[in-house]
């Protein structure tokens, strides 16, 4: 029992915190397996050198955001390749100041920061995130260019949505809040994955039997 108890949970996590660690490579402005690299590494390396057993160990919403206003700072417009090196040279002095910082005592200089700050803080940075993935959810692209101007230009491409995609999104968004409210014991995040991953399964297979039967025409005609 305890073994299947673990391999639920665990399959839970990860479908709570791939999905989540991937979406936030998206707002750092990095490629999405950066993400993967992020909900496993750390994770694997804490197992070693770690010492407390329920800290979560992973990117936030909080380290995307800042990742990539000095990501767009350093390499504005920047390649894949560029933007993954200086993210890697950014992690590298981050550590390193945080060993200098843990080795001086220098925790204390959090409690400083008062709650007011750190609440507006954490909205400013959720209604971000629901920025950002509004276009992914209305099935649009838009050029980022700063939070006002991102606004307009997703209310310009409404009209532009795909309808398949809206109501995918409604429904998964339906139901993982009825599952959490009345089964939470089915763990609402990997049944909405599952489904997502079946739909777009079945999308992908649709798409390459339109493929073959398009290229059986052209070749008869």
């Amino acid at each position: 029992m305890k073994i299947r108890a673990d391999l639920v949970a665990g399959l839970t996590a990860a479908a709570v915190v791939i999905p989540k660690a991937m979406a936030y490579a998206t707002i750092a402005g990095l490629p999405v397996q950066v993400g993967l690299y992020t909900a496993i590494v750390p994770m694997v390396v804490y197992a070693f050198l770690g010492s407390s057993r329920p800290l979560s160990v992973s990117t936030t919403t909080t380290i995307a955001i800042l990742t990539g206003a000095e990501l767009g700072r350093v390499a504005p417009g920047g390649g894949a390749a560029e933007l993954i090196a200086a993210a890697g040279t950014l992690a590298v002095l981050v550590g390193a100041i945080l060993l200098a910082a843990g080795a001086l005592r220098l925790g204390f200089i959090g409690n400083f920061i008062s709650e007011s700050v750190l609440t507006g803080f954490k909205a400013g940075i959720g209604v971000v995130i629901v920025l950002d993935q509004l276009p992914k959810l209305l099935g649009v692209h838009i050029d980022k260019s700063g939070f006002f101007r991102d606004i307009a230009a997703i209310v310009s491409h409404v009209p532009e949505a795909s309808g398949a995609t809206v109501l995918l999104a409604l429904f998964l968004l339906a139901l993982v809040f009825t599952l959490e409210r009345f089964a939470p014991w089915a763990a609402p995040p990997l049944v909405a994955i599952g489904i997502a991953a079946v739909w777009l399964a079945l999308a992908v297979a649709l798409g390459r039997a339109q493929e073959r039967r398009a290229a059986r025409s052209v070749s008869d005609s």
